[in-house]
């Protein structure tokens, strides 16, 4: 990638390749779906180079991305749903993904998207990514009360989840 006058290409050019990991989890976190992660965290950094030199002087250019991110899942349940139409050939696995390593996620992504948008983001924010209730309030654009209102229902939820309750022995 060929740098500008100002270094901008480059520079989020790092900040790309540093935040793709990160940002493909919490998406899959969103979406249970890991080709819909990876679309949805290639649409918001496509948004963030867009409007880097905003997202740069961002307190938080990582909230900022995920901001994106989360709004950007929203809009695809508003749009027209258009079939897909998939190849006989199946592609490899990615290697090296963070995701793969989790025994339970069968379990978990189908109870994560019962949840309403609202508290699933909560609890990816805040469990998955570990981030502080600020944080998550920050990024989601609401009270740090309202985070923690969403994440106890969503955990309420989840623990009355029948496919969850064999973790509990874990």
């Amino acid at each position: 990638m060929r740098a500008d006058k100002d270094g901008h290409d480059a520079e989020f050019h790092d900040f790309m390749v540093g935040r793709w990991p990160s940002l493909v989890r919490f998406a899959y976190g969103l979406t249970g779906d890991h080709g819909h992660a990876e679309d949805l965290a290639q649409a918001a950094l496509a948004k963030a180079l867009v409007a880097w030199p905003r997202v740069r002087r961002a307190d938080d250019p990582d909230a900022y991305v995920r901001r994106i991110l989360i709004n950007l899942n929203l809009r695809r349940f508003r749009k027209r749903r258009v079939a897909e139409n998939l190849g006989g050939d199946v592609p490899e696995a990615a290697t090296g993904d963070s995701t793969d390593r989790l025994d339970q996620r069968a379990t978990l992504i189908p109870a994560l998207m019962e949840l309403p948008p609202g508290q699933r983001a909560v609890v990816i924010l805040r469990y998955w990514d570990g981030l502080t209730e600020t944080q998550a309030a920050a990024i989601l654009g609401c009270s740090v009360g309202n985070v923690r209102s969403q994440a106890s229902r969503a955990l309420a939820r989840l623990r009355t989840d029948p496919r969850l309750h064999d973790w509990s022995a874990s």
